[in-house]
């Protein structure tokens, strides 16, 4: 059980940037030498993202144990450099999930199985056990104060207090403070609802933190104080910034941490230093140069779907002090145009991971565009395989190759779903009557790396491990073929049963990786194959420019 809780809820409208928030405020903890942790509660009733559509949910986080979680479990890893686990997040099917196996195997000896104390006591029990060994654990609670899934998250986190004594618990609520323009005013009304509904039902929040368009003014800030029953050095002013890089900063500069500290009585263990973060943010607000990417995605209409890809690219063009461009390219509109007029004036692609036959050729067509052009090219997941099926049917000669995912009587199926599976520690065969088995490659895998390779040159280093989400993977029996045709295989599991990268030699910079490199890369630590992805298409912009 941690020694302290902060509970952080949202109101008046959703993504105020409540996982920003939780991030900041875990970053400014630790930057004092306190142990903590964070956990993200999500009131829908699926038991995890893994089966939403990217267009109603955003990006799926997966983390080393293959938890498949909300992307704010990105946000709290690339802010603090944690690698978190599946007790970081659940949902409300998960906490119902478990109550009801409790109540048909008899753990609950006949009582009355109910919202108070049943499915409470089963929150407060995951969010005590999250918080084992730590000083404190900040614990954001999805969605707006006002939805009726969320009551009894609300009432479980309203009985900790008494649970762990008041100075043991600190309750903040994230408002919105519009401005409108018209009158020239700063509104707090919303927030004074807000924050009344959240008393309604028991929890009188000890710090406001206000999103606004422009910083609140000292009237707006006593008008919050007296009306919401807190200090006014307890409202706390969020103004709109250029990068989220940027926000634990404005809080510290607002004294969010200081505040926190001396809320729950907790003494710094180290003096506090942001310099890194500091110079890392002025990199990216104040880049030399810049370089442009083409982002050829099928669910480029949400960019969310995307979040930690696009976050990846920050890091890296942060790093080199350059701002990295991304050209948003629908994949099936490549299926239809001249790839020239598109990816002509790019100097970088990127094709990313996703599922279903939907823009699939669009893709491949990207591919074969870059590596006839001498292009950098970078292919994660999907992308990896796509450029698998390019090279096969445009280089190897095997006119009818596809994924066995999109096409089941294709002649040559390049990928296919994998023979042996490694599921929760356990090996699963597929069945092959009936394709059954294990359907999901999910979490952290060991990849070996070839010597003399583009992927040995970037990680230097033998063994690294990386994050996967996919069902389909490279069909081992075309690798001999494929290699006499250039195709290099450099990264394979440690049972060479998985074909983890691929590359071509006689190319600048042409690599697909089957793992989610974005899923590790943090702003202060950008990820390798990213970071030389961005450094050889900045290459291909200077020499392009000299020529």
């Amino acid at each position: 059980m941690a020694k302290k809780y902060i509970f952080i809820t949202g109101g008046v409208v959703s993504s105020l940037g409540k996982g920003i928030t939780s991030a900041s405020l875990g970053l400014l903890l630790m930057s004092y030498g306190l142990k903590i942790s964070l956990v993200k509660i999500d009131p829908y009733i699926n038991v995890d993202p893994g089966t939403m559509n990217p267009y109603q949910h955003g990006e799926v986080y997966v983390l080393d144990d293959g938890a498949e979680t909300d992307l704010d479990l990105g946000h709290y890893e690339r802010f603090t450099g944690l690698t978190l686990s599946r007790k970081n997040n659940f949902t409300t099917g998960q906490v119902y999930y478990t109550v009801i196996t409790k109540e048909r195997k008899g753990d609950y000896l006949g009582k009355t199985v109910q919202v108070i104390p049943h499915i409470t006591d089963e929150i407060k029990k995951r969010i005590k056990e999250a918080g084992k060994d730590k000083d404190v654990l900040i614990v954001e609670i999805g969605g707006t104060i006002g939805d009726i899934e969320g009551l009894p998250f609300l009432e479980a986190i309203r009985q900790m207090r008494y649970d762990v004594g008041k100075d043991n618990c600190l309750y903040i609520h994230l408002t919105l403070v519009p401005y409108i323009k018209v009158a020239g005013e700063l509104k707090t009304k919303p927030t004074q609802h807000s924050v009344k509904e959240l008393q309604s039902i028991g929890i009188s929040p000890d710090i406001i933190v206000c999103r606004s368009e422009k910083r609140l003014t000292n009237e707006a800030k006593e008008k919050i104080a007296m009306f919401c029953n807190v200090e006014k050095e307890a409202v706390i002013n969020a103004v709109d910034v250029d990068t989220v890089y940027e926000i634990p900063l404005r809080f510290k500069k607002e004294k969010l941490d200081e505040l926190v500290l001396k809320k729950l009585g907790l003494e710094p263990k180290k003096e506090q230093d942001l310099s890194q973060w500091q110079e890392m943010v002025e990199s990216i607000k104040k880049p030399k140069d810049s370089v442009s990417i083409a982002f050829v995605g099928k669910y480029v209409g949400l960019k969310e779907s995307y979040k930690s890809l696009i976050e990846a690219f920050i890091h890296s063009g942060a790093s080199m002090n350059i701002k990295v461009n991304l050209k948003w390219i629908e994949a099936e509109e490549l299926e239809e145009t001249e790839p020239d007029k598109l990816l002509g004036d790019v100097d970088g692609i990127l094709v990313p991971g996703g599922f279903g036959l939907r823009g699939i050729e669009g893709k491949i067509k990207a591919i074969q565009y870059a590596r006839e052009n001498k292009i950098p090219f970078l292919g994660i997941c999907l992308g990896m395989q796509a450029a698998a099926v390019e090279f096969a049917r445009h280089v190897v000669g095997l006119k009818n190759a596809h994924s066995e995912e999109f096409d089941k009587n294709a002649e040559h199926k390049v990928i296919h779903l994998a023979k042996r599976w490694e599921k929760d520690g356990q090996i699963i065969e597929r069945d092959e009557n009936t394709d059954k088995g294990g359907t999901m490659r999910l979490g952290a895998y060991p990849c070996i790396i070839a010597p003399s390779t583009l992927a040995h040159k970037i990680y230097n280093k033998k063994k690294i491990s990386e994050r996967h989400r996919h069902r389909y993977e490279f069909n081992n029996d075309y690798k001999e073929l494929f290699k006499k045709h250039g195709l290099v295989i450099s990264g394979e599991s440690p049972d060479k049963e998985f074909v983890e990268i691929i590359e071509i030699k006689e190319h600048p910079f042409f690599i697909g990786v089957q793992f989610h490199p974005e899923f590790k890369s943090r702003p202060l630590n950008p990820h390798p194959v990213i970071k030389s992805f961005v450094e050889k298409s900045y290459e291909s912009k200077r020499a392009k420019a000299e020529n």
